[in-house]
């Protein structure tokens, strides 16, 4: 078992509760508009956890699209099927690594605070771009540090909740929360290596980053 799937499991129904909060729930409906979704779609959401952004997906893609769900932690998806919201003929879960995915020809992949964790983050972007067709779009949804004015000691509180809400080495203090943004910052770079029609917008105080481009 990786230090990932250990992590989330031991979590999974803590996370799916704060995963669920009113405010949480509006990013993640800003996140699916990113993707410009069409009924029919076929849209795959990597590191799904326990399914939340799955209800903003399907609305989008209609009856006709189809919704998948890719996590590596079986307690996670079993959390998400728990949800009637989150479950349908047009849903399906998948066990497996988001960095190589077993889907291939959809219409568009959302990635949501999943990026910070993978080691090598520029090969997972490449591999969602890889699996949509020309045309799609990918988007990514990621915490950061905020330059807002008077962040600076919020910014401090940003280093401790990475540490605990991620996986890895949650001792090592500064190290654990720089290696997350880096892995983020790289992730972004390469997703704008690889799109155009690129989209960036900030929101929750600063806090949250939301990049999104379109796959040629």
């Amino acid at each position: 078992m990786t230090d990932a799937q250990s992590f989330y499991g031991r979590w999974a129904t803590l996370y799916d509760r704060l995963a669920s909060l009113p405010g949480v729930d509006s990013w993640r409906g800003r996140a699916a508009d990113a993707l410009a979704l069409s009924p029919g779609d076929a849209v795959v959401e990597m590191g799904c956890g326990s399914g939340a952004n799955v209800p903003h997906l399907r609305e989008r893609v209609g009856p006709t699209g189809r919704v998948v769900g890719l996590d590596v932690t079986g307690e996670m998806l079993a959390r998400a099927r728990t949800h009637s919201d989150r479950t349908g003929p047009e849903v399906d879960y998948l066990r497996g690594d988001a960095t190589r995915p077993p889907v291939d020809g959809v219409d568009a992949v959302l990635a949501t605070f999943v990026a910070g964790i993978f080691p090598d983050p520029a090969g997972a972007v490449d591999a969602w771009c890889d699996c949509v067709v020309p045309g799609g779009r990918v988007a990514l949804l990621n915490f950061q540090r905020s330059d807002a004015a008077l962040a600076a000691p919020l910014n401090v509180a940003f280093e401790g909740f990475v540490r605990l809400s991620a996986p890895g080495d949650r001792l090592s203090r500064a190290s654990h929360a720089s290696a997350f943004e880096r892995r983020v910052r790289v992730a972004r770079e390469r997703l704008t290596e690889r799109t155009v029609d690129r989209r960036y917008e900030a929101f929750g105080g600063g806090y949250l980053g939301l990049v999104s481009g379109r796959v040629v």
